[in-house]
C-alpha cells in the first residue's frame, strides 16, 4: 500500500519549487500524491460586493482553482507520479488540517513563502506554521 501524500498547493513561485523538490527528490516520496487547492473565502468576501457579483467570482476562482490544480497536476504525472486532485472552499489553514487528520495522510508536503519574516509568522501565523502545528502526521516544509 502507498503512502498517503498530501500536497496543499497554491499560485506561487513557493509551491512550483516545492513540486520542483518533490520531482528532484521522487525516489523518497510515495508515487501517489494528492495535490489540494483551497478557495479562500474569506478574501473573496467584501461587504461592498451584492451577492450575485459574489456568486460570479465565486465561480470564477474555482474554475481559476481548478485550472492550477490540472497545471500542477500534469507537471507531477510527467515526472511518472500518480495524481489525484482536489478542490475546496473555505479557510486554508483549517481546511488542509480537517482533510489532513479526517482522512488519515500519512505525509505532507507543503511549502512555506519566503519573505514573510519570523516576527509576521508569530503576530499572524503562517498556513504552514499553522499547518505544522495542526495535523497530526510529518510535514515536510520546502
Amino acid at each position: 500500500m502507498e503512502m498517503k501524500t498530501l500536497v496543499p498547493v497554491d499560485n506561487s513561485v513557493t509551491s512550483d519549487r516545492t513540486l520542483e523538490k518533490i520531482i528532484t527528490l521522487k525516489v523518497h516520496f510515495s508515487n501517489e500524491l494528492t495535490l489540494l487547492h483551497v478557495v479562500d473565502i474569506d478574501k473573496l468576501a467584501y461587504r461592498m460586493i451584492p451577492d450575485f457579483q459574489l456568486d460570479m467570482i465565486r465561480k470564477n476562482a474555482v474554475e481559476a482553482g481548478q485550472q492550477l490544480l490540472d497545471t500542477k497536476a500534469s507537471i507531477l504525472k510527467k515526472a511518472g507520479f500518480s495524481v489525484q486532485t482536489r478542490l475546496e472552499l473555505g479557510t486554508p489553514r483549517q481546511i488542509i488540517c480537517t482533510i489532513a487528520i479526517d482522512e488519515k495522510f500519512q505525509l505532507m508536503v507543503i511549502g512555506r513563502h519566503e519573505g514573510t519574516g519570523e516576527i509576521r509568522d508569530v503576530l499572524f501565523g503562517s498556513v504552514a506554521n499553522f499547518v505544522l502545528h495542526n495535523v497530526g502526521c510529518p510535514v515536510l516544509l520546502f
